[in-house]
C-alpha cells in the first residue's frame, strides 16, 4: 500500500479519509492520482474544489473530498500549513472524528491514541465476545474503553496498524481465518465456537427507491450541464439537470417541473433513451435521462451553483456522479 511508505501526517490523513467505507483495493489508484495532483497540503488548499472532486470522481461519499479541501485550507490559514499534532486541534477539522484523529496521531506522530475503525471493532467484539449490536452507543463506548486499555505506550501506531491488519486479513466478516490468528487461544468468540455470528448488527430499515429524471438539453453540438450546490448529497458535482419524481407525476411532468424550478426555463421532453440503476448508502434510484429541447426562458441559477454548455468531448473534464457517468458513456460511445 503506497501510503505505508510515507508516514507524513498529510499522507496518513488522506489515506485514512479515503479508506472510510471503502475497500483498500479500490482506494489505491485513487490515492496515487490524488497525490500526483495534490502532493502536499498547500497544493490541496489552493486547488479549486472542482479539481478536487474530479480527482475523487468514482470513489463515492463526496463529502469526504469536500472536507479534505476545507481542512487543508484551514490548516494553511490557521496553522501556517503545518499539520496540527494535538487532538483538540485535529478534532475541529471538517471530516475528522475521534478514530481518524487517533489514526493520524498514532501513525504519524507515534502518540498513544486508540483507533476504532470497522476492522478493529470486529476484532474487539469477537475477542471480548460482546453480544450487543455494534451500532449501539453503549457498545461503541465499551469498545473505546477496551481500545484505550489495550494501547501500549511504545509504538502505539504499530499496534493500531496491527489491529487494523488483523481485521482486514484474518478476522474477516465471513470465513474468518481463526486458525491463523495470533489471538485465537484467548479469543472468546473463537473459544465459544461462534466468531462469525459477531458482530451483531442492528436490523436495517427497508431502503427506499426513487425514480429520478435527467434532461440532456442540446444547443447545436453543445449539451447543458449544471453544478449541484456544495452542501448536501453529491455537493459540488456536475450533472444533467433534473430531479426526483413526485407521487402522481409522470416522468415527463417531473422533468419539466424540475427544470423550471432549477433553471427557470421551459423545455420539451422527448423520449427516454436509457435507464440507470444506482444504489447509495441509504437509498436506491433509477435514473431516466431524456433528450430535451429548450423552448423559452433565459437560464437562471435558481437551484444550481453554475451551468455550462459543453461539447460531449468536454464532459470528461468535469466531475460527475457515477449514474451520470453512465449517461456520458452512452452519449460519447462510438
Amino acid at each position: 500500500m503506497p501510503w505505508r511508505s510515507d508516514r507524513h501526517p498529510y499522507t496518513v490523513w488522506v489515506s485514512e479519509i479515503m479508506l472510510q467505507q471503502t475497500r483498500v483495493d479500490q482506494v489505491e489508484p485513487y490515492y496515487r492520482r490524488f497525490m500526483d495532483w495534490f502532493p502536499d497540503i498547500r497544493a490541496l488548499a489552493r486547488a479549486p474544489l472542482s479539481k478536487v472532486l474530479k480527482a475523487w470522481e468514482g470513489l463515492g461519499y463526496y463529502s469526504r473530498a469536500r472536507h479534505l479541501h476545507q481542512s487543508a485550507q484551514k490548516i494553511v490559514n490557521e496553522y501556517d500549513g503545518i499539520f496540527p499534532d494535538r487532538y483538540a486541534d485535529l478534532i475541529t477539522l471538517p471530516g475528522i472524528g475521534r478514530s481518524t484523529a487517533g489514526a493520524i496521531l498514532s501513525l504519524a506522530f507515534d502518540r498513544p491514541y486508540p483507533v476504532l475503525d470497522g476492522n478493529i471493532k470486529r476484532v474487539l467484539i469477537r475477542y471480548y465476545h460482546i453480544r450487543r449490536p455494534v451500532g449501539e452507543a453503549a457498545t461503541v463506548n465499551e469498545l473505546w474503553r477496551k481500545a484505550e486499555g489495550l494501547l501500549p505506550s511504545r509504538k502505539p501506531g504499530r499496534f493500531n496498524e496491527a489491529l487494523m491488519e488483523l481485521g482486514a486479513l484474518v478476522c474477516l466478516p465471513r470465513n474468518p481465518a481463526c486458525g491463523h490468528c495470533p489471538l485465537g487461544e484467548a479469543c472468546l468468540a473463537f473459544l465459544g465456537g461462534d466468531p462469525e455470528k459477531l458482530p451483531i448488527k442492528t436490523p436495517r430499515r427497508k431502503i427506499p427507491h426513487y425514480q429520478v429524471t435527467a434532461a440532456v438539453i442540446r444547443k447545436g453540438k453543445k449539451i447543458l450541464i449544471t453544478r449541484r450546490p456544495e452542501k448536501g448529497l453529491l455537493g459540488g458535482l456536475w450533472e444533467f439537470p433534473g430531479g426526483k419524481q413526485k407521487p402522481g407525476e409522470s416522468l415527463e411532468e417531473c422533468l419539466r417541473r424540475e427544470i423550471e424550478e432549477e433553471l427557470g426555463i421551459e423545455i420539451s421532453v422527448g423520449e427516454p433513451f436509457m435507464q440507470v440503476k444506482h444504489a447509495y448508502s441509504h437509498f436506491k434510484i433509477t435514473l431516466h435521462p431524456f433528450f430535451c429541447r429548450h423552448l423559452k426562458g433565459r437560464i437562471q441559477k435558481i437551484g444550481v451553483m453554475d451551468y455550462r454548455w459543453v461539447n460531449s468531448s468536454e464532459l470528461s473534464e468535469y466531475a460527475f456522479p457515477r449514474a451520470d457517468r453512465r449517461v456520458i458513456a452512452y452519449l460519447t460511445k462510438g
